[in-house]
Parts: C-alpha cells; sequence; structure tokens
C-alpha cells in the first residue's frame, strides 16, 4: 500500500460516514442540533471506525481519532454556519472542505511521518480504489452536492408533476453512463447521452422546466466527466 491508496481509502470512509450511514433525517437533526444531536456521537463512532478499518493498519487508529475528533468539532459549530446570513447557503461545502483538508493533512501527515504498515496486503491499485470511489460517488453524494449547489445559487424547483425523486434516479444513471463511456474511451458516446435526454425532457413552450433540467444536467455530466478524467490520470 502507498500514500495515495491510504488516502482514496480515507476518502471512501468519509463517503461512506457522511452519505451512506445517515439518511436526510438524521443528518438534517445533526445539522440543527449541533452538539446537542443526539445521532452526532453515533455518527462520529461511524467516521472512527470507518476511518481506522478501512486504513488496514493498526497505528492508524491514532490518524482515525483525530479525524473522528475534528469531524466531531466540525459538524457540531455546522449549526452555527447554518443560521449565517452569508455563509448558511455555503455550509455544505465548507464543512465537506474542511472534512478533506483534516483528510489531507493526516494522511500526508501519517504516512511521512509513521509510515505505511498494513496488516492486510492491499490487492487493489490506486487506479481500481479511484474506479470504485467515481462510481460511488455517482450516487448518492452527486445528488445531494446538485441539490446544495442549486440551493446556493437559490434556484428552485419549477412547479411538475414528474414522478417524485424520478430526476434523483435519471441523474445517477446518467453519470453511471457517462462515467463508463469514459473509462470505455467511448467519448462520442456522452454526447449522444446529452443529445436524447435534451429531446426527452424538454419541450419547447417548458422555458423553466427546461433551463432548470439543463442547469442540473450540466452539473451532473460535469460530476462525471471529472470523476473519469480523475480515475484516468491515476
Amino acid at each position: 500500500m502507498n500514500l495515495v491508496q491510504l488516502f482514496i481509502l480515507q476518502l471512501l470512509a468519509h463517503m461512506l460516514a457522511d452519505f451512506y450511514f445517515q439518511n436526510d433525517r438524521l443528518a438534517a437533526q445533526k445539522n440543527t442540533h449541533g452538539f446537542r444531536s443526539p445521532f452526532l456521537k453515533w455518527h462520529i463512532l461511524i467516521v472512527f471506525l470507518l476511518s481506522w478499518g478501512l486504513s488496514f493498519q493498526a497505528y492508524f487508529i491514532y490518524g482515525a481519532l483525530v479525524i473522528a475528533l475534528t469531524h466531531y468539532i466540525i459538524d457540531g459549530l455546522k449549526v452555527y454556519l447554518n443560521r449565517s446570513k452569508w455563509l448558511g447557503k455555503y455550509a455544505f461545502f465548507i464543512d465537506q472542505a474542511l472534512h478533506l483538508l483534516v483528510i489531507v493533512v493526516v494522511t500526508m501527515g501519517y504516512g511521512l511521518y509513521l509510515g505505511i504498515n498494513p496488516w492486510w496486503e492491499m490487492k487493489l491499485s490506486a487506479h481500481s480504489l479511484m474506479i470504485i470511489f467515481a462510481y460511488m460517488v455517482c450516487l448518492k453524494p452527486s445528488n445531494i452536492f446538485i441539490k446544495e449547489t442549486l440551493k446556493a445559487y437559490e434556484i428552485k424547483v419549477p412547479g411538475t408533476n414528474d414522478l417524485p425523486n424520478a430526476g434523483k434516479l435519471i441523474g445517477v444513471l446518467e453519470r453511471i453512463l457517462v462515467l463508463t463511456f469514459i473509462l470505455l474511451g467511448e467519448f462520442q458516446a456522452v454526447g449522444f447521452l446529452i443529445a436524447a435526454k435534451s429531446i426527452l425532457r424538454f419541450k419547447n413552450d417548458d422555458i423553466l422546466k427546461a433551463e432548470y433540467v439543463l442547469i442540473g444536467t450540466l452539473i451532473s455530466f460535469g460530476i462525471a466527466i471529472l470523476l473519469g478524467t480523475f480515475v484516468e490520470l491515476l
């Protein structure tokens, strides 16, 4: 295992804890009550266990403790950030940026000063780990990122009679397809997918909805393209 593999594993641990091991209701409770949230302590325990477990090395317990402790402080103080008139709508991005910064510092510090000595030989390369990470980002985390981006720019969903959550499912499927096409080198298929969605989703007299879907589509495709590019760089 090398430093890049350890870093990707810690990103996976963070993503699992922050996006997959908590639902919207528990996340809202944590964001509303801060340190007084009953779920926050369980969330931090999950963060610690995933961080340490996915490091595959005993001495990273100290790094996992630092990550969990700072995660507790950041999440506990996020309630005040949410109440800020100027920064409240960017709370999600600030929160995630701080978590990412901690992971970078802890991982780099551990790898450079203590050395990487896993108890289990990592069979997956950094490239393979990045592929797993990219596909996982394409699911729930991307939906939340898009929602928070639209919220930050104060873009509201226009009136619609579409099926509930249909847009989320379409977004997930299109990101998976785009990422897969990029990894296979079929770049022309990405353009075909954009054209196909445009024909199926838009009507000439539905300008507001068309603009809203276009914004979401561009962000969604952008996420998948960037992920595919990062994967190919490893």
